[in-house]
């Protein structure tokens, strides 16, 4: 599946977040949304990213950050309330969504290749087009990246 481009129409989604509440991303039309995918709630990379964001929240204006990895909600609502996360964490369990913008992908470890999420953000604009993609993202400094992004729609 190839990655979901800049100028695209985001695709749509219906799933469960970390309190059990069904998000759409047609239901957040009318406002920007920070849709990032992570592979694991509660590890070192996945944490410190979404802590960034959380931090940064206020600085986001009206987007609607949302987080999303194969995890449950139970594990959602576990990390949610472990380090406070103030946007929703979405449960992709069957991880089509992720599938949907092209970011379950083969991954190599230590030489063992799997099938996993990348660690991507799309930046989705008010009407639903994706404005900006980043690809196998690094952490470090990524919430600034992702905030001139936003500053730029």
């Amino acid at each position: 599946m190839d990655w979901i481009e800049a100028g695209a129409t985001a695709p749509d989604f219906s799933v469960k977040d970390d309190r059990g509440q069904t998000v759409t991303l047609s239901g957040l039309r009318g406002k920007p949304v920070v849709l990032y995918f992570y592979p694991k709630d509660d590890t070192p990379g996945c944490t410190t990213e979404a802590c960034a964001f959380r931090d940064r929240l206020s600085e986001m204006k009206d987007a609607v950050v949302l987080g999303v990895s194969p995890d449950d909600e139970e594990s959602h609502g576990r990390f949610r309330d472990k380090f406070s996360l103030n946007f929703p964490l979405l449960a992709d369990t069957d991880h089509a969504v992720a599938e949907s913008y092209g970011a379950w992908r083969e991954k190599n470890m230590y030489g063992k290749k799997s099938m996993g999420v990348v660690r991507s953000t799309f930046l989705i604009d008010a009407q639903g087009q994706v404005a900006k993609v980043w690809k196998k993202v690094s952490v470090e400094g990524h919430d600034q990246q992702v905030l001139d992004a936003l500053k730029a729609l």
